[in-house]
C-alpha cells in the first residue's frame, strides 16, 4: 500500500505561482512513477505531468508545458508541482497518483494509488 497526501493548493490570481507537494508513505520504492492529474467541474480527470521515480524522466501535457515543472525529492518521498503563470483554466482539483513501474502513463487507469486532491483556483 502507498499513501499519498497532497498540499499547497489555494486561491491565486492569474499570473501567480503555486507549488503543490505530494508526500508518499508506505511501500514506496524507486520503481514507482508519479503523476499529477487535475479535474475541473464537469470534466474528466486529465494528465498534467509525470516523473519517473528513479531516473527523473519527466513528461508534460501540452497545456502546461513551459509553465509547470514536476520534480521529486527521493530522500523525502515527495513529489512537487511548481506551477507558474497560472491561468483561470488551470482551476481544478489536483491529484497526485503513483503506479508501480518506470513508465509515465497519461491515462488515470494505469495509476493504482491516489491522493485526496487539493483545490487550485485561479481568478482572472
Amino acid at each position: 500500500q502507498v499513501q499519498l497526501v497532497e498540499s499547497g493548493g489555494g486561491l491565486v490570481q492569474a499570473g501567480d505561482s503555486l507549488r503543490l507537494s505530494c508526500a508518499a508513505s508506505g511501500r514506496t520504492s524507486s520503481t514507482y512513477a508519479m503523476g499529477w492529474f487535475r479535474q475541473a467541474p464537469g470534466k474528466e480527470r486529465e494528465f498534467v505531468a509525470g516523473i519517473s521515480w528513479n531516473e527523473g524522466t519527466t513528461y508534460y501535457a501540452d497545456s502546461v508545458k513551459g509553465r509547470f515543472t514536476i520534480s521529486r525529492d527521493n530522500a523525502k518521498n515527495t513529489v512537487y508541482l511548481q506551477m507558474n503563470s497560472l491561468k483561470p483554466e488551470d482551476t481544478a482539483v489536483y491529484y497526485c497518483a503513483s503506479r508501480q513501474g518506470a513508465i509515465i502513463h497519461t491515462t488515470p487507469m494505469y495509476y493504482r494509488y491516489w491522493g485526496q486532491g487539493t483545490q487550485v483556483t485561479v481568478s482572472s
